[in-house]
């Protein structure tokens, strides 16, 4: 059985035949991306295998020929010519002043020196440094130089709750990258890789020759694993793991390639394989979205919406410090993926939505620390609605009474959203998707939305949120004359639940609930099986 590779991002590690790795063959893009082009972009998040691919590219371009035998591209590469690479890495460092990031920069430049056998003045500034290894690479060794950068856009992002810094991190980078295009006679290629898009207007100032392959369908595979993988490589180390159970909760992540496309971040997969085959949020637990978290609360935004989101290719690749948009940076950063790619009035639009299971829970339990800064406690709440939900359906009421009742009154605090339906229904949606089902916001219907609607294994149940209703509304008064809550009669008037009645359907409920801004909870609560 072949040893799993984590957290190995070196090429020549993984291939070391006395190890014995389990390598996903990723050489055939690296390639045809050589072959093909010289500048290229590729945007992927955190821990989906970029490194490797730039370590991959690294070995190639220098011609290590034995580290390549038996891959795909063994027999097309021409082993004689080799060239000087300049791996420039911006994964770690203090990137936290003006002063840190120049010298963690120059640290980065002090190994391609040591790597190359070159130098530059050590006296010079930051992008005359640079300007200056290139040029003597290509002096020293008579070829043109490679240059691989990893992690170009960690400095920005890691001060990102820091205007002024990350100001000054992207002006630092947009001098230092912009080296490259004044050196464009002296260099055979270049690959840059990182989490974000930032505007090619803002950071790649110049280089309007680099090519963004981020979407490219014939490199959506280019990183992660997919199902094929899955199934071919890996089949020995998940004897006896339900196939369909894994792909929906780590697959999903989709670059417009097709289906057989759709890929795992390999993070996920060896860790699911190290701890044992057991179902945990490991890829999510490696990041600190607090970022996220403040700029849900900036704009106020309807959680609901994310899975309904329809974006236009501008907004998801106009990203800057001074424009960051929530929707581009929840697709950037992983938490969102392509579902279809649509055209309208010829222009491209994309219909984004949640990638897998563990995408799901987690964001939705963040999404309840937002929404009503429980921690602890969600876990309680959670264990009571899915007892009500597959259980007592009569227990929904108690159960949300409890968790609304929970919530710090000073949460409600400057919200004129919590005098609409909104702030109520982002709460119920939220704990209802933190528990894994399938929860749709404003459902369509053939005359109309259903405010939410929770599928269970045996059972659909359908909600429509009231807020401040009348009371006497509550005792039937009516336009229709009929007695009962608001919300159980729009449902049996509109007949939404006819959507989900089949031969040999699962039982319906029909919920109506009423909040009051005021008490801050549930004033009325009715429901029947239909």
């Amino acid at each position: 059985m072949k040893k799993l590779p984590l957290a190995i991002t070196t090429f020549a590690d993984i291939r070391d035949p006395n190890e014995n790795y389990l390598y996903i063959d990723k050489t055939a893009f690296a390639y045809r991306l050589i072959d093909s082009g010289r500048y290229y972009f590729l945007s992927r998040p955190r821990r989906f295998g970029k490194s490797l691919f730039l370590d991959t590219l690294s070995d190639l371009l220098q011609s290590k020929k034995e580290l390549f035998k038996g891959l795909a591209v063994y027999d097309k590469w021409n082993w004689d010519t080799s060239y000087p690479v300049m791996n420039i890495s911006l994964n770690s460092g203090n990137f936290s002043s003006r002063e840190s990031l120049t010298k963690s920069i120059l640290h980065t430049l002090k190994n391609v020196q040591r790597d190359l056998k070159i130098e530059c003045d050590p006296q010079s500034e930051l992008s005359d440094c640079f300007d200056d290894l290139i040029k003597n690479a290509y002096d020293k060794y008579q070829q043109k130089v490679v240059i691989l950068i990893d992690e170009y856009d960690k400095p920005i992002l890691d001060n990102i709750e820091n205007r002024e810094q990350a100001l000054v991190a992207r002006d630092i980078l947009k001098s230092f990258y912009s080296v490259i295009k004044d050196n464009d006679r002296y260099i055979k290629f270049v690959f840059i890789t990182g989490v974000s898009k930032f505007s090619k207007m803002n950071l790649f100032s110049g280089l309007n020759n680099l090519t963004d392959i981020t979407i490219m369908s014939d490199y959506a595979d280019i990183c992660g694993y997919t199902q094929n993988d899955i199934e071919s490589h890996f089949a020995e180390h998940l004897v006896d793991v339900d196939l369909a159970k894994l792909k929906e909760w780590y697959n999903g992540y989709n670059y417009l390639g097709g289906e057989d496309k759709r890929v795992y971040n390999p993070f996920d997969i060896l860790l699911f394989i190290t701890n044992g085959c057991k179902y945990k949020n490991y890829w999510w637990s490696t990041g600190n979205p607090s970022f996220l978290i403040k700029k849900l609360a900036q704009e106020d935004y309807y959680i609901p919406d994310l899975e309904n989101i329809v974006a236009s290719e501008e907004v998801l690749e106009t990203f800057d410090v001074d424009n960051i948009d929530l929707v581009a940076l929840l697709w950037q950063t992983g938490y969102l993926t392509f579902e279809e790619e649509i055209t309208r009035r010829g222009k491209i639009f994309y219909k984004l939505k949640l990638p897998n299971r563990e995408i799901q829970s987690s964001l939705n339990e963040l999404f309840i620390q937002y929404l009503t800064r429980q921690t602890n406690e969600a876990i309680r709440h959670q264990d009571h609605l899915y007892d009500a939900l597959t259980g007592d359906i009569s227990d929904l009421e108690q159960a949300l009474t409890a968790l609304f009742a929970s919530i710090p009154y000073n949460n409600y605090a400057n919200k004129i959203i919590e005098k609409y339906e909104g702030y109520y229904s982002s709460v119920v949606y939220t704990y209802f998707m933190s528990l894994g089902y399938p929860t749709i916001s404003e459902d369509p219907t053939n005359i109309g939305r259903i405010d939410l609607t929770i599928q269970l294994p045996n059972r659909t149940v359908i909600i429509e949120f009231k807020v401040d209703q009348p009371q006497q509304a509550m005792q039937g008064e009516l336009p229709s004359g009929k007695r009962g809550h608001p919300g159980v009669e729009q449902i049996k008037e509109q007949k939404y639940y006819q959507k989900y009645q089949k031969p040999g359907a699962n039982e319906i409920y029909i919920v109506g609930i009423n909040f009051s801004s005021e008490d801050k909870n549930i004033t009325e609560f009715e429901w029947e099986r239909v």
